[in-house]
């Protein structure tokens, strides 16, 4: 192959997503990537509805009998918890590799072209060096994940912010878990517990401490520990970082970025995978546009793509920088806790801005919900 309209570097979700939403709008697309497919991430493997949502837009169907929708969200701090539902569709816990999956196979069926084990070396002014030969490409899109090379390769590798925490994870063998997420509060870290099927979860720590294993953080949860006593382990411990992560620039020239090499927000929200499949949306109709760049500003091109990508990661920074602030100190943590539980209605509002289903706006109303019942906590 010697040209295409659009060249993606990197096979992940967010790479097969953006090569989906252009071969909607009737591109040529070619992925490539250096490793072998199924490729696993260690995450919560939790699909919030609103990533739900756009993998249906992509015309992704999720099978209900290798997955578990759950309904809602639990805090859980000490003896404290709170516990409220989505306000609309439920999310989906799923294996990752099974996800990767499905998400080639529509690929495949849309007619992307992929390159696995096939790694890129480079960029250069007409397109992308792949094993010695360049291949053209009207568009060049960097999927390549948090230590992106294209970021590296384009000059895009300047950051606002940039902030890095360690996770691991493992999975069990246990029955009727529930139908939550949970996210127990711990000394300085936090535990995620995600069903998956009716008889495996998925149980991830995550803390600023990149020692902090997940045997020996199971100690600070006694809930959690009593429940996975004598469960099968179904996989080996897995550990990888969770950046919050707000670039200058997420594209210059034909080479833009999406997924978690265009930023990232902390894993604590969810989100991740729905950034990026919404990254994939506008990206593509950016495409179809047939340009990037439109107007100006005083500080140089307004790129469409680049203000609606800040656009879409405003609201789960926003909900992110709320969520730490409970890691801030355990008696500040738990004030936050008994004002939920004295009031649940604003945990529920708060879930329901989290997944997009409540305007931004509501966010100030709610904070001074929450200020005023902390007041009184």
């Amino acid at each position: 192959m010697e040209a295409t309209d659009v060249f993606i570097i990197g096979g992940g979700p967010a790479g097969l997503a953006t090569a989906i939403a252009a071969r909607q709008r009737g591109f040529s697309v070619v992925v490539a990537d250096g490793a072998k497919p199924p490729i696993d991430k260690p995450c919560g493997e939790g699909l919030m509805p609103d990533a739900c949502a756009a993998l249906a837009r992509l015309g992704i169907n999720l099978p209900a009998e290798e997955s578990r929708a759950f309904r809602g969200v639990r805090f859980v701090s000490g003896a404290l918890s709170v516990h409220a539902n989505f306000p609309g569709q439920p999310a989906l816990g799923m294996r990752r590799t099974l996800l990767h999956r499905i998400m080639i196979e529509r690929a495949q069926a849309v007619g992307v072209s992929l390159l696995w084990q096939t790694p890129v070396t480079g960029l250069c002014s007409e397109g992308v060096l792949v094993a010695g030969r360049i291949v053209r490409s009207r568009w060049i899109v960097g999927a390549d994940g948090g230590n992106s090379l294209v970021r590296r390769w384009s000059g895009l590798d300047a950051y606002r912010q940039n902030r890095t925490r360690f996770a691991f994870r493992r999975h069990y063998r246990i029955s009727n878990w529930g139908d939550s997420v949970e996210i127990h509060w711990g000394p300085k870290c936090q535990l995620y517990v995600t069903p998956l099927a009716e008889d495996e979860v998925c149980v991830a720590v995550v803390s600023d401490d990149p020692q902090l294993r997940l045997d020996p953080a199971l100690v600070n949860f006694p809930e959690v520990s009593e429940r996975l006593h004598g469960a099968q382990q179904s996989s080996l411990e897995r550990g990888a970082t969770s950046s919050t992560r707000k670039l200058r620039r997420v594209h210059r020239a034909n080479v833009v970025l999406v997924g978690d090499a265009s930023g990232a927000v902390d894993c604590i929200t969810g989100e991740g995978l729905s950034l990026s499949f919404r990254q994939a949306e506008i990206l593509a109709e950016c495409f179809a546009k047939g340009r990037l760049a439109e107007g100006r500003f005083a500080e140089g091109t307004l790129v469409s793509y680049e203000k609606k990508h800040r656009a879409l990661s405003r609201r789960p920074m926003m909900m992110a920088r709320l969520m730490l602030a409970l890691d801030w100190s355990i008696p500040f943590r738990q004030r936050v806790m008994r004002a939920f539980t004295t009031d649940p209605q604003i945990f529920r509002r708060m879930l329901a801005m989290h997944v997009g289903a409540l305007p931004s706006a509501e966010f100030a109303a709610n904070g001074i919900s929450l200020g005023l019942r902390l007041l009184s906590a």
